[in-house]
């Protein structure tokens, strides 16, 4: 048995939230099957790549037509995704030079470990291997080789020896996202988070009293992503880390959740909060 962890990362540095992580799982069982379903439609709505930065109003119903056979395959158990962000209030305080600087793989390392609770999904003697292909990293290539070995050394972890969690070096890979469906879809649903958090569906042109028409579109498509998201769980909270309702594996049991990372030590500023 493998597990297929696809991981994207977005923006940065925001307005209101920042350090945006995404990822899809697929067991390996069902990932021919998923692939060839998002393939299929992909090609008859004739769309080349997708992503969250191409949604314009002339392609708005082929991306929701996109996004609700992704979110059928997550309601139905085929694929989890996750989603992790940090919120600008809430700053990390007493940080060394070293740890500032290393904030992106240091956040996307705490993402890979904890976000898809893969401590609590294999209860059996049989070990379950990780394949990790993550969307080009945009640093040296030497950080990178420090920041998979760091990956790699999960599997000696006490609690990943105990759930039976094993990696093999050469499965933790940079890859294309126009080579991978899946991961494109990700990026949609990642893209569509920050774009909210952010207030950008707010956003209008220098000197324009009326949003773009573009603008208007990927607020529709959130709206649309929304809903889906509410088909599963009713009120979600998307500025928020969703509840395990008492019960720790629903970190790997549930379809779909946010993680709102907060410091250990932090300070809050509610300068960097939305306006009331």
């Amino acid at each position: 048995m493998e597990y297929i962890i696809y991981t994207d990362e977005s923006v940065q540095q925001g307005r209101f939230h920042s350090n945006f992580y995404g990822g899809a799982l697929v067991k390996s069982a069902d990932l021919d099957t998923v692939k060839s379903i998002l393939e299929t439609e992909k090609q008859r709505l004739g769309l080349q790549e997708v992503k969250w930065n191409k949604v314009s109003a002339a392609y708005l119903e082929k991306y929701i037509a996109m996004t609700n056979l992704f979110f059928d395959l997550i309601e139905s158990g085929k694929i989890k995704v996750r989603i992790m962000f940090t919120q600008n209030a809430l700053s990390a305080v007493g940080l060394t030079r070293e740890q500032k600087e290393e904030s992106y793989f240091r956040l996307y390392y705490q993402f890979l470990k904890h976000a898809f609770g893969l401590i609590y999904s294999n209860s059996s003697s049989k070990p379950v291997y990780l394949r990790i292909y993550m969307d080009q990293l945009p640093d040296t290539k030497a950080k990178a080789e420090r920041f998979k070995n760091y990956i790699y050394s999960l599997q000696s972890q006490k609690e990943f020896i105990n759930a039976n969690i094993r990696i093999r070096k050469e499965d933790i890979v940079e890859v294309d996202s126009k080579d991978h469906i899946i991961l494109q879809c990700t990026d949609v649903v990642l893209g569509a988070m920050q774009f909210r958090l952010n207030d950008l569906h707010k956003k209008k042109p220098a000197g324009e009293r009326r949003r773009a028409a573009k603008t208007i579109a990927k607020e529709k498509l959130y709206r649309y992503i929304s809903y889906r998201i509410r088909c599963i769980y009713p009120g979600f909270n998307i500025g928020e880390s969703t509840g395990h309702q008492g019960d720790l594996s629903n970190r790997w049991n549930h379809p779909y959740r946010h993680w709102k990372f907060v410091p250990k030590n932090r300070e809050y500023d509610e300068s960097k909060t939305k306006p009331k």
